[in-house]
């Protein structure tokens, strides 16, 4: 790790770390409470995927819907009108909306392939933009003179590494850079995820060997055709079993590669200090246990 104690920490000229860990679980709060300071950059994972990676395919999908109707289709092919990808910090939907969810098309579902597909250009626009977080390090400094970096990631991050590999390549780079912390949830906490997810389920990408699991339990438990599955249904059936599937891997990460915090530790930091502070004492408790 980058820093190896908490002195090491609190004498840093600079401060760069990498959350990780499920979406709902304080990633996202602390970056912002730490861009607020004035001293962190914050780099965020989902917004670098939207924009950099899958831009196009966002814009031509929207663009192949509007050709279905007419009108639209006149004006965009005499040029007339644009369509566009109003992606935020604040506001991911153009992603998850691509994604998509299978199944039934008369209930919004993408058949299987066209879901495959999608799902393998999300993966790989993700290792991307992991890997692109070293030259946004050396950016938020030369260019924009902050001290402090952030890497805000997305909860699927777990599912393109092998933590239990030390020559990871994702993970090698990214320990390298940045100081890789799990924001780790309890049982509470994971009953509240998918309470959540089970009122406005949102698109998920998943490792394809999970995907097939999945997918082929779901359909033998419900004697389901593909295409008559229910994409909200479906999709709410594989919440709890990915969280379930992703923990031992976010687990191993922070054990082989960065620090643990707790989500409740997590939503307790209202400034930069509390944010040091914590981390101060989480390397000091992992260095005594060592």
């Amino acid at each position: 790790m980058i820093y190896s104690s908490a002195k090491d920490w609190r004498e840093a000229a600079r401060k760069k770390v990498l959350f990780f860990g499920m979406s709902g679980l304080g990633k996202t709060y602390v970056s912002n409470v730490l861009r607020d300071s004035g001293d962190w950059f914050h780099y965020s994972i989902d917004y670098r995927i939207g924009t950099r990676y899958m831009g196009e395919y966002i814009i031509d999908n929207a663009k192949a819907e509007a050709m279905k109707v007419p009108f639209l289709r006149d004006l965009l092919l005499s040029d007339s009108i644009y369509i566009g990808s109003n992606i935020s910090f604040e506001n991911l939907t153009p992603v998850a909306t691509y994604l998509g969810k299978p199944g039934n098309p008369e209930l919004g579902g993408l058949e299987l392939t066209e879901y495959r597909r999608r799902q393998e250009q999300f993966r790989l626009a993700e290792i991307h933009s992991l890997l692109d977080t070293e030259y946004f390090i050396d950016r938020a400094k030369r260019l924009y003179q902050y001290p402090n970096f952030i890497c805000d990631t997305g909860g699927s991050i777990c599912e393109w590494v092998d933590p239990e590999d030390p020559a990871d390549h994702v993970l090698s780079e990214l320990s390298r850079q940045t100081l890789m912390i799990w924001i780790k949830g309890d049982e509470d906490h994971t009953a509240e995820l998918i309470r959540r997810f089970d009122k406005a389920p949102k698109p998920m990408s998943y490792q394809p060997e999970f995907l097939t699991k999945v997918w082929d339990e779901y359909l033998a438990e419900n004697g389901y055709a593909p295409e008559a599955v229910d994409p909200d249904a479906f999709i709410r059936w594989t919440y709890a079993r990915a969280l379930a599937h992703r923990q031992p891997r976010y687990q191993a990460m922070a054990d082989n590669w960065g620090v643990t915090v707790t989500a409740d530790d997590m939503h307790k930091v209202r400034d930069a200090g509390d944010f040091d502070e914590l981390i101060e004492r989480t390397l000091e408790t992992r260095t005594n246990r060592a």
